[in-house]
């Protein structure tokens, strides 16, 4: 007798509508700051991943200290405004800690993973 009911109870639903912040954009967030517009959010995610690969460039050819911080402060930026969390969260690192060869290497991951990302998104 339970089966026939369960096709009518309501899944659960314990965490609602949450940002997707396990995603290399979060496109909720994108969402939000473009009301929805889904050619303003192409145009967005396109100049956010050339300026990343801008900033990963400059940072891997840099050997000034306070320039990395620079550079690393303007992928952080422009990570937060798009949801790329991951991105904003290496390059922060870099901003504290300095841009030795892990932390370039986490910065380059993330950048190459919000790229493939939006690639897809593209399609």
């Amino acid at each position: 007798m339970a089966a026939p009911s369960i096709a009518f109870e309501a899944p659960e639903n314990t965490g609602g509508r949450c940002p997707s912040k396990d995603r290399p954009i979060d496109l909720v967030q994108l969402a939000t700051r473009t009301k929805g517009d889904k050619a303003v959010e192409i145009e967005i995610l396109q100049i956010f991943a050339r300026q990343a690969r801008g900033c990963l460039q400059a940072l891997a050819n840099e050997v000034e200290a306070a320039a990395r911080v620079t550079i690393a402060a303007r992928l952080k930026n422009a990570a937060g405004a798009v949801g790329a969390h991951a991105v904003l969260r290496s390059a922060e690192a870099v901003e504290r800690e300095g841009a030795d060869a892990g932390q370039l290497a986490t910065v380059a991951a993330s950048v190459i993973e919000a790229e493939n990302f939006i690639l897809k998104l593209c399609r």
